[in-house]
C-alpha cells in the first residue's frame, strides 16, 4: 500500500543473489519458455508437484499466468510457493481465492506457513505466561480466518535452509516429539524432512547448511551408523524413530486429520489441547509442559460429548474411559482417539 516504485522494481527485477540472474518474466518470448520448460519436466518425469522457491521476488503476474497454465494442463498438480514471511498477513496474499484490495489472485493452492513453524518452535521453549508459551500457538492458529483455505497450507518443524528442529529445541527429544506431533496433527499439509526421525541436528554449528543438509547416516560401508537397520542409533533416536513411524503409519489411514474439522481450547496451566474429529471419530492431541505430574480437568471439553467414551493412546497403548480428569505424569505429547464401540 505504501512502498515506494525503487522498492517494487527492486523486488520483482532485482538480481536475487549476485550468481543468480534474474531472468525477465515481462519479455513474452522467456515467459512462454520458462512455462513451456515447467510443462516439457512435469510431462517427461511424471513429476507430482513442484516447490517453488522465493516466490513473490519473480513478477506476480507472470507467477499467477505460470501456475493457471499448470494446473490447466494438470489439475491433479500440487505447487507450493515459498513466501519466507513470518507475517501471516503476507503469507495469505499469495494464496489462491484470497480477497486481496489490489484484486491480485496467484492460482497458488498452497503457501508454505512460516508464521507458524516460527510460533510453534518459540512456544514448546519459551516460559509459559499470559503472553508467551502455548497461549501464542492457539492464537496463530487462531489466525486461519485470514487464509482463504488454511488446510492447503504447508507446515513443517524445519527445513534445508534452517536450523533442525532438534537443534532449535535445545536438543530435547521429548519437544521435538512435540513439534512433529502437531505438525502431523494441525489443520495443515505437513512436510517432514529427512532425518528428523533420528535426530539429526546441527547443533555444534548453527545456521551452517552443510552440516543442516549431512547425508542420512546408513547406505555406505564407512557409515558407522545405519538408520534404515537401527544399527549404531542411540536409545534417542531409536524411539524417535519409532514414534514418527507409529504416528505417520497412524495419520495416513486417520480420515478424521485428513478430512475432519478442527476445535482447539486455550491452553490452561501449561497444557494445550486440539481435537480433530469427523463425525462420531475423535482424535485428541495434548500438549504439556509441566515437568511434574499434574491432572487435566476433562470437563472442560464437554461440549465434544466425549464423558463415558474409550479412548486409546497411541504411543503407549494405554486405554482409558473419559471421565472428570487426566493424569498426565509427564512433560510430553498425549495423541488419544476413541475406540469403536462394539
Amino acid at each position: 500500500l505504501y512502498a515506494s516504485d525503487r522498492d517494487k522494481e527492486s523486488m520483482s527485477r532485482g538480481w536475487f543473489v549476485s550468481a543468480m540472474p534474474d531472468l525477465n518474466q515481462q519479455n513474452s518470448f522467456m515467459a512462454n519458455y520458462i512455462t513451456q520448460n515447467s510443462l516439457w519436466w512435469i510431462e517427461t518425469l511424471g513429476l507430482a508437484g513442484i516447490r517453488q522457491d522465493t516466490y513473490p521476488y519473480p513478477d506476480k503476474y507472470f507467477m499467477a499466468a505460470w501456475a493457471r497454465r499448470i494446473m490447466r494442463e494438470y489439475p491433479e498438480f500440487s505447487i507450493v510457493g515459498e513466501e519466507w514471511s513470518y507475517n501471516p498477513l503476507l503469507v495469505g496474499y499469495w494464496q489462491q481465492g484470497a480477497k486481496n484490495r489490489d484484486g491480485y489472485q496467484s492460482n497458488l493452492k498452497s503457501s508454505m506457513d512460516f508464521p507458524l513453524q516460527r510460533i510453534l518452535m518459540e512456544a514448546l521453549t519459551e516460559k509459559e505466561d499470559w503472553d508467551s508459551g502455548l497461549i501464542t500457538l492457539y492464537e496463530a492458529l487462531a489466525n486461519d480466518f485470514h487464509y482463504a483455505s488454511p488446510q492447503d497450507l504447508l507446515l513443517f518443524a524445519d527445513n534445508h535452509d534452517m536450523d533442525r528442529v532438534y537443534t532449535q529445541l535445545g536438543e530435547d527429544p521429548v519437544l521435538t516429539k512435540m513439534a512433529m506431533a502437531f505438525v502431523l496433527l494441525a489443520p495443515r499439509i505437513p512436510q517432514v524432512y529427512y532425518g528428523t526421525e533420528i535426530l539429526m541436528e546441527n547443533s555444534r554449528k548453527p545456521d551452517s547448511h552443510g552440516l543442516i543438509r549431512s547425508d542420512f547416516s546408513g547406505g555406505w560401508e564407512s557409515d558407522k551408523v545405519n538408520a534404515f537397520s537401527g544399527s549404531g542409533l542411540t536409545r534417542e533416536q531409536n524411539d524417535m524413530q519409532q514414534f514418527m513411524r507409529d504416528l505417520l503409519h497412524f495419520r495416513k489411514g486417520e480420515s478424521a486429520i485428513h478430512r475432519g474439522k478442527t476445535k482447539h481450547f486455550a491452553p490452561e496451566d501449561g497444557i494445550y489441547v486440539l481435537f480433530r474429529y469427523e463425525r462420531e471419530r475423535k482424535v485428541v492431541l495434548i500438549l504439556n509442559k509441566n515437568e511434574q505430574p499434574v491432572e487435566l480437568d476433562l470437563s472442560r471439553f464437554r461440549e465434544m460429548a466425549l464423558e463415558g467414551k474409550e479412548f486409546r493412546e497411541l504411543v503407549s497403548g494405554e486405554e482409558f474411559v473419559w471421565d472428570a480428569k487426566l493424569k498426565l505424569d509427564n512433560k510430553g505429547v498425549l495423541i488419544l482417539t476413541n475406540m469403536k464401540q462394539e
